[in-house]
């Protein structure tokens, strides 16, 4: 009785820790989506400079991980060569650049709202992307799934009251990316062994992030803050903002160690709800019927895509195991036969 009590309770504590690292990244990713929003926003902080805004971060979260690493050596580097570091890591930071630059963009002509809609799309970048690179394997039933999930966002995206052309393609470049950069961790690091937490992640990209934006940077948003005499630098604004950057990076790395990818993809559809009842309550952004009936049939298709997703892993743990008991099995039986020669040798 006292041996079940205790398994009980630590059933209810992994449940109650689970939920607490849940909730600990939607608040911070809310935070930083909706802080992202403020300061680039022209009718809020009115500070559109997206480029600018992602080199402090990253300037601010590689000088961290640095720290961190070398100074207080929280976490060890990643043993990693100079072919490796320039023909997987360099790639990645190049992309990962890309979808943050685009995607802070966005937020000057859309809706926080109308961008977690478009950003249901991820999945199907993801998977499509997947295809092409021999990563994924075609399934005419995901494909359908896929192209569901599309139709939702089409209508929602028709539904759209401040509809702008050049936000939704930032957006969608934005996806892209990120899905692309997604698939070639797998591909590039992942096969290779290479695996990074957040901290060893910013202490690797972040960098590199900085030098691949610095490019754009020169020539598109440095001759404007030049030119701008009332440019004053807000400590305040853009020191919590790169605070809730960086602590976003080590939930992510909380939520996925201590959980799962699958977990972060369920609650990430939990917190786009949420923003877009922010959004529309407290920032009021206009949100249509038709933009909820087509979210709504988005969400649908995302939600059966992590069903499957959650099958299937359950599935490839459950032949683990067969494995495994099959393994010990033939071992056992290895153990006796050879325990039996030896019984007739001593006869």
């Amino acid at each position: 009785m006292g041996k079940g009590r205790a398994l009980s309770d630590g059933v209810i504590k992994k449940i109650i820790l689970s939920y607490t690292y849940v909730a600990i990244w939607i608040f911070l990713s809310f935070t930083v989506i909706v802080y992202n929003k403020y300061i680039l926003d022209k009718k809020m902080y009115n500070w559109p400079y997206p480029i600018t805004l992602t080199m402090i971060h990253m300037a601010f979260c590689s000088s961290l991980a640095v720290i961190l690493i070398k100074v207080f050596k929280v976490v060890e580097p990643v043993s990693m060569s100079r072919e490796t570091y320039l023909r997987s890591v360099v790639p990645i930071g190049a992309l990962y650049s890309l979808s943050l630059w685009l995607s802070n963009s966005a937020y000057i002509y859309l809706s926080v709202s109308f961008i977690q809609m478009l950003k249901a799309l991820m999945p199907v970048a993801v998977y499509s992307i997947g295809v092409l690179l021999k990563k994924e394997t075609f399934k005419s039933q995901t494909m359908t799934n896929m192209l569901s999930i599309s139709f939702g966002v089409a209508i929602a995206a028709y539904g759209e009251a401040k509809f702008d052309g050049w936000g939704v393609f930032l957006q969608l470049g934005a996806v892209a990316f990120e899905a692309t950069r997604l698939v070639l961790i797998q591909i590039l690091l992942t096969s290779k062994g290479i695996n990074l937490n957040p901290i060893t992640s910013l202490y690797y990209v972040a960098p590199c992030c900085l030098v691949f934006l610095s490019v754009p940077w020169i020539f598109v948003e440095f001759p404007v803050l030049r030119d701008t005499s009332s440019f004053h630098f807000d400590f305040v604004i853009f020191g919590t903002n790169s605070v809730c950057a960086f602590a976003l990076n080590l939930a992510v790395f909380l939520l996925v160690g201590k959980t799962s990818a699958l977990t972060m993809n369920v609650a990430g559809v939990v917190k786009d709800w949420l923003l877009i009842a922010f959004s529309w309550s407290v920032i009021k952004d206009t949100v249509t019927p038709i933009n909820l009936f087509g979210y709504g049939l988005a969400f649908l298709g995302v939600g059966y895509y992590n069903h499957c997703k959650l099958q299937a892993l359950k599935a490839k743990d459950a032949q683990k195991k067969v494995q495994a008991s099959d393994e010990e099995a033939g071992k056992l039986l290895e153990e006796r036969e050879s325990e039996a020669k030896r019984n007739e040798t001593q006869d």
